[in-house]
């Protein structure tokens, strides 16, 4: 098997075909299944599951995310080598290698949720949504949403805000103190949440191209500033009010700012998330720039990623929802009932290896828990989990 799937991977390599991706982590699952060659029938080890048991410690017992995912990620199906993004050729070309990204979501992209993403397959990780107003003022909140940990190999930083000035500061200081872990900086035009567009940030920039351009070309400064050239790009959506469709030509203005690519969301900012995003928007902004252009909104798993990449144009597509307990979404690897717990494992041991609070994984457990037999239940347990040694306990009822 392990032939097969080298060759699989290598001519997944020459074509920029992201299909094979799934491969790698076939191999990965392989050492627990036994479906190596010259491998036995294997059952995933008591510690990845359980708190305790043969090596079990009840948590990371001090444990660096780079020891977790050593210990654990193959037993949950994922990788624990997580490559970095290509450092070479235009982005375009670098999103050939493997176009599938993770997108940044607020309250959920958080570094433990980045380094899953990773060992499930993403070619690149975002950071929740970072305010350049909170780091014009030095909020060390802030600033924690920027710093990716040791063990992730690279970063894409979302910044938001409305105002020029602020953007070539933050540009400045993120590439500074993130170094040569930035990939790219992206500007959010695209959130649609009231709290965000009142103050002119996110997708009320829709309305504002002439500042949108002013951002842009901050961002450059700024980069410029640090001594650093590393790609912008922004994000946007279909348009701010339904019916109104902008993000064609609004990407034509992003695109003579100076932008590198364009996210592009097929929804109106006043849908929400609300209704079916257009992928026909998504290829019709492909058709009106240069640049290169990710797809986003409705990809709910691997087959539908690669259906955006065919319908659309597009160079690469980001996930934002359908990664919600489901890792391997970006390499289509089909997990086993048993490896969705041990993935959940992986994720609260990396959520307190990572220092995070733990409430987050609530959250997860209704994700990871969902279609498995008594998810309600266990949902309802979750709500009552307050640390890591409980959350493993709880998984390891799951599992009986």
């Amino acid at each position: 098997m392990n032939s097969e799937i080298d060759a699989m991977c290598a001519r997944g390599a020459a074509a920029g075909d992201p299909a094979p991706l799934s491969a790698r982590f076939a191999r990965c699952a392989a050492r627990f299944a036994g479906d190596v060659a010259g491998g036995s029938p294997a059952h995933i080890p008591s510690d990845v599951l359980a708190p305790g048991g043969a090596g079990g410690d009840g948590g990371v017992a001090g444990r660096s995310p780079m020891d977790v995912l050593a210990r654990y990620a193959e037993g949950a199906g994922l990788c624990a080598e997580l490559r970095a993004f290509p450092a070479r050729g235009s982005l375009r070309e670098r999103f050939a290698q493997n176009p599938l990204l993770m997108a940044p979501m607020a309250g959920v992209s958080d570094a433990a949720y980045r380094l899953m993403a990773r060992a499930g397959g993403a070619a690149l990780a975002y950071s929740e949504m970072v305010s350049v107003a909170g780091l014009h003022y030095g909020s060390d909140k802030t600033w924690e949403l920027v710093k990716p940990q040791s063990a992730e190999p690279d970063i894409a930083v979302q910044l938001f805000g409305a105002e020029p000035a602020q953007f070539r500061e933050a540009a400045a200081a993120v590439a500074k103190r993130v170094g040569q872990k930035l990939v790219l900086i992206d500007i959010n035009m695209a959130c649609p949440m009231p709290k965000v567009t009142k103050n002119g940030s996110g997708a009320a920039l829709l309305d504002n191209p002439q500042r949108a351009e002013a951002i842009v070309a901050a961002c450059r400064e700024g980069l410029t500033d640090a001594g650093m050239d590393v790609p912008v790009t922004a994000k946007i959506r279909r348009g701010y009010r339904l019916g109104e469709e902008v993000a064609p030509e609004f990407a034509r203005v992003l695109e003579e700012a100076g932008v590198d690519a364009v996210a592009v969301h097929g929804r109106y900012a006043n849908q929400l998330y609300r209704g079916e995003a257009s992928w026909d928007v998504v290829r019709r902004v492909s058709e009106a720039v240069d640049v290169s252009v990710i797809g986003s909104g409705d990809v709910r798993d691997h087959a539908m990623a690669l259906r955006m990449l065919e319908e659309t144009g597009c160079a690469a597509v980001m996930v934002a929802r359908g990664t919600y307990g489901n890792p391997w979404v970006f390499a289509g690897y089909e997990p086993t009932a048993e490896e969705r717990l041990a993935a959940f494992a992986c994720h609260v041991r990396l959520l307190e290896a990572t220092g995070a609070h733990m409430a987050r994984a609530r959250s997860l457990a209704g994700w990871y828990f969902k279609g498995m037999p008594g998810a309600a239940r266990l949902r309802g347990e979750a709500v009552r989990c307050n640390t890591c040694k409980e959350f493993l306990a709880l998984i390891d009822r799951a599992s009986e």
